[in-house]
């Protein structure tokens, strides 16, 4: 499905796109603008759902809605990316500044009251599959608590699907994302009876590793990348950077070196590449010291560098 986008010329145009993306909402414009700015947008990660919402009206609501009208099939987890906002549900009141997400149930009234242009980016979750992972009448609604580190990553992760402009995730890339933004979402919720004891410890280890995985892939070549370095950018401490790679019986420092020379190994059988040198290419991959790297080269390839480009160019 490819993604549908309108930045509407009236308030009535606008009203009418919120509720194709986002369901039954109604809306009110703000007494105080001098003039109404609507945009919404949507896309589409897969089978995952993403609405982006800027807006100053002045209210918009949604009343309780039954299966009947297939509008409970999602719950909308909110990023709120500027401007502040009063979002009410069951008689509870959260206030969202620049930066704070919150959880909203899809079936329950719910009231959203924009102080000033609101910049939103709305995670429409599946339903079916959040309440899974729930204790019984877990409530799903409040603000989120991000300063753990599964609050900081769920804001991160959130934060790279919305930044992706790729709209060729497959199906099963869009699950997979929901079910990750699942896990981290459900120990963030305020008032929630769920502690981390109750999600699978190693399934949230295994979705921090892969987010560390895929940076340590990002910045391979830089020469900053450290252990510290890296536990500063995925803000954990050192020790459970080193813990995440020693569970799965590796280390942070094999796993760096590993991947630097499987990309030096790549370059150097790259018959485009053969202009470079192999001290050219060790560097660009992060050795510092061509002695080192050779050593390293052979013993993981069992061939030093200079055999191994041969063989590999002679296949060409």
């Amino acid at each position: 499905m490819s993604s549908f986008h309108a930045i509407s010329q009236s308030f009535h145009h606008w009203q009418q796109d919120l509720q194709r993306v986002c369901g039954h909402f109604d809306a009110a414009p703000s007494e105080q603008a001098e003039r109404f700015i609507g945009e919404i947008a949507l896309q589409q990660r897969g089978a995952l759902e993403l609405a982006h919402i800027r807006t100053n009206a002045g209210r918009i609501a949604r009343q309780a809605c039954s299966s009947d009208h297939g509008e409970d099939r999602h719950c909308f987890l909110i990023v709120n990316r500027s401007g502040h906002a009063e979002v009410r549900q069951d008689n509870l009141s959260i206030q969202l500044a620049p930066g704070d997400m919150a959880l909203m149930d899809s079936t329950r009234a719910c009231e959203i009251l924009p102080a000033d242009t609101i910049d939103h980016v709305s995670f429409h979750l599946e339903r079916a599959a959040l309440c899974r992972h729930l204790a019984p009448r877990q409530r799903l609604f409040g603000k989120l608590e991000l300063g753990s580190t599964s609050g900081r990553l769920l804001a991160s992760l959130a934060g790279q699907i919305h930044a992706d402009a790729d709209d060729s995730c497959t199906q099963a890339e869009g699950s997979a994302l929901q079910e990750a933004l699942i896990a981290l979402l459900l120990p963030t919720l305020r008032g929630g009876s769920i502690a981390l004891a109750d999600l699978a410890e190693g399934s949230h280890a295994a979705l921090l590793r892969d987010q560390a995985q895929r940076l340590i892939g990002q910045l391979l070549q830089e020469p900053q990348l450290t252990p510290q370095y890296l536990a500063e950018r995925l803000h954990i401490s050192i020790r459970q950077l080193y813990r995440l790679f020693e569970d799965s019986g590796d280390s942070v420092c094999r796993y760096i070196q590993r991947l630097r020379l499987q990309r030096s190994a790549e370059d150097l059988g790259n018959p485009q590449l053969r202009h470079e040198s192999i001290t050219q290419i060790a560097f660009k991959w992060g050795f510092s010291d061509s002695a080192h790297f050779s050593r390293a080269f052979k013993k993981q390839l069992e061939l030093s560098p200079k055999d191994y480009r041969v063989q590999r160019l002679a296949l060409h």
